[in-house]
């Protein structure tokens, strides 16, 4: 636990602090919100928005911390996956995999809630594919010491998705149509 605490604690106390100020700005956005369509909605779109991005910028955050190491490129699917499962202990493997699952969770669960055009399981994939291709570019091009790996991709993209199919229940629901805005008449 010391070790979790000395490697990532900036970043759990950053997101501790942060969410009376998460809680805030999303009371903040749904009651603008609140004009323009049903409060039950404007909370939910609010509540999907910032969700999205508070749930997944610590996580990127942990991905973009520079260590001391020399950067590694791993291209091949499965290939460090099979490694770390050879030489790693079970807890390193458990911790890795779960981890990388959980990366873009957030964006894969609220994501469709907000947007209809991205409710369903193989465009969640897609979007936590893209997102993940973006993040492990940078880490390689940012020289991180970090290992970029396809794996990582495949598996933050698997997460986005499973988290999708947890929240199907809220954006697979039909959605109220827009209420009409009355046609002024020309003058």
């Amino acid at each position: 636990m010391a070790q979790v605490w000395r490697d990532w604690g900036d970043v759990l106390l950053a997101t501790l602090v942060a969410l009376p100020v998460t809680v805030l700005l999303t009371a903040l956005l749904a009651r603008h919100r609140r004009d323009a369509r049903s409060r039950a909605d404007a909370w939910w779109r609010s509540i999907a928005e910032v969700g999205a991005v508070a749930g997944t910028l610590p996580w990127v955050w942990m991905i973009l911390t520079p260590r001391a190491a020399p950067r590694e490129l791993k291209p091949v699917p499965l290939r460090d996956l099979a490694d770390l499962v050879q030489v790693g202990p079970p807890s390193t493997v458990v911790v890795q995999v779960v981890g990388n699952l959980l990366v873009f969770a957030a964006l894969g669960f609220l994501a469709p809630v907000r947007a209809a055009a991205l409710a369903g399981v193989g465009r969640l994939f897609l979007l936590g594919a893209a997102a993940s291709v973006l993040v492990e570019s940078l880490q390689y091009a940012l020289d991180l010491g970090r290992v970029s790996s396809v794996d990582d991709v495949l598996l933050n993209a698997t997460g986005a998705a499973l988290a999708g199919l947890l929240s199907r229940p809220w954006w697979a629901r039909p959605r109220p149509a827009p209420a009409a805005v009355p046609a002024t008449p020309a003058a």
